[in-house]
């Protein structure tokens, strides 16, 4: 990995400027693509772009591609149709299809017209139509296919024919008249039986394989399953339709998880550190302001308890730690449900269980909690039995009702098919604060009342 100093950025800055063009070519040229995709993020755009310039095609292709969205964006937006088109000849379909879901549709008629190869662009017009979200999404139409009814001399010809125009070659896939899938040709077989008959015979049957339709997160859990470094794409009758790569599923995961923390931190779009001001702002203040009204909520609520509080002073300093447990304890259930959904050790048909064990815990974790702060009430304050027992009991049952919701939540906006992730941030916090308030205020009120009358 090439490190940036700023001795050697200055050094390139002052090649830019200098527009000494053999020079910056020589020093591209000992560049990793993703070195030189680095490098641009040190660099303003204008230098980026006279750099990017001096990149044969290939190699600019490679680059665009190691770039993350919005700097991939700032290039090809002043990029000319015919040169991006000219830089996704050069691109795998599915790296196309990348690069143009980031532009808007007439834009994307535009390059996909300067396309030479109708082929590929048609292939790249099959897949936009996909959601971005799955298989279908994700996939390249670039793999060796041989017919299952070939003769392995016959196979191994096609086979020469069709990795001319491909970099990388991870499997053999077998297909039938129908272009169904069937199997998987191991480089083995090739090896030792070059005279087969037929490749059927030798192939292996039945690979893993998924539906284009499969949401991406399903895709990733096979291919840790069956730690896979390229998966077959099938249609709904198991046509053969394309491959997804591993280093593609890694990408997708590491941005959701991405998107997925961002989520559970209160940020409810997708940014990045070096985004705008206002861009930033606008992610962030939503959640704010939830918050912000969560808490005028909470203070109309501590007015109705204003006697109370008047009354016995002790009981107000036991409201941030009612409020601060059930955050506590919601989003520790919530982030397990939502881990277990991610990883797939948790499956939505399992909500009844999962909750049934979500209580059990939610009980233990209650009883060690309101046992500590009742032994503790008891020693400092003996006198305020009323506060000590409201404590107690509040806490209780804020941790009860915290531990299920943080469960019930994630799983219901799975089923409804909305990111659980959300339920590990903000929402389940303010939640649990308004709830635990209003537990807190009930059961005093309750505790208060008795003691008066038993005094009485």
């Amino acid at each position: 990995m090439k490190e940036y100093t700023d001795e050697y950025l200055k050094q390139i800055k002052e090649i830019i400027s200098n527009d000494n063009e053999a020079q910056a070519r020589a020093e591209l040229a000992s560049l990793h693509p993703a070195d030189i995709a680095e490098l641009y993020q040190n660099l303003d755009l204008p230098e980026a772009e006279y750099l990017f310039k001096l990149l044969d095609e290939e190699k600019a292709a490679d680059v665009l591609m190691e770039l993350d969205e919005d700097d991939r964006l700032k290039l090809i937006s002043e990029m000319p149709a015919e040169e991006i088109a000219q830089t996704i000849d050069h691109l795998d379909t599915d790296d196309a299809v990348d690069l143009i879901q980031q532009l808007d549709e007439e834009e994307r008629d535009e390059i996909l017209s300067h396309i030479d190869d109708v082929e590929q662009a048609g292939d790249i017009i099959d897949l936009l139509k996909y959601d971005e979200d799955t298989a279908g999404g994700l996939m390249g139409t670039e793999m060796i296919v041989v017919n299952e009814n070939w003769s392995m001399p016959e196979c191994i010809k096609q086979m020469r024919l069709q990795a001319e125009d491909m970099d990388e070659i991870y499997y053999v896939y077998v297909v039938d008249n129908d272009y169904k899938l069937r199997g998987t040709l191991p480089l083995k077989m090739m090896l030792t039986h070059p005279s087969v008959s037929k490749i059927k015979h030798v192939m292996e049957a039945d690979p893993v394989s998924v539906k284009a339709d499969t949401p991406i997160d399903d895709v990733a859990l096979d291919f840790e399953k069956y730690d896979l470094v390229a998966m077959p794409v099938v249609d709904s009758i198991g046509r053969l339709l394309g491959r997804i790569t591993v280093d593609d599923v890694m990408d997708q995961v590491r941005e959701s998880s991405e998107r997925d923390y961002q989520l559970a931190s209160g940020i409810s779009s997708d940014v990045d550190a070096d985004d705008s001001v206002f861009a930033q702002t606008k992610a962030r203040i939503p959640w704010l302001l939830v918050g912000i009204a969560s808490g005028l909520l909470a203070s109309v609520i501590l007015g109705t308890f204003e006697a109370q509080l008047q009354a016995v002073t002790a009981l107000a300093l036991f409201i941030p730690i009612i409020g601060g447990t059930g955050g506590n304890v919601g989003v520790q259930a919530s982030a397990i449900v939502v881990q277990g959904l991610a990883n797939g050790s948790l499956d939505i048909k399992n909500f009844a269980s999962q909750l049934g064990k979500e209580i059990l815990i939610g009980l233990l974790n209650a009883t060690v909690i309101t046992a500590v702060v009742l032994v503790y009430n008891l020693i400092m304050m003996p006198s305020d039995l009323a506060v000590t027992l409201s404590v107690a009991a509040s806490l209780f049952v804020v941790v009860m009702f915290a531990s299920i919701l943080g469960t019930v939540v994630p799983l219901t906006l799975e089923k409804l098919h909305i990111n659980p992730a959300l339920a590990t941030g903000p929402f389940i916090q303010i939640s649990n604060d308004i709830v635990g308030l209003i537990i807190y205020v009930q059961i005093s009120t309750f505790f208060l009342r008795a003691m008066t009358d038993i005094a009485i």
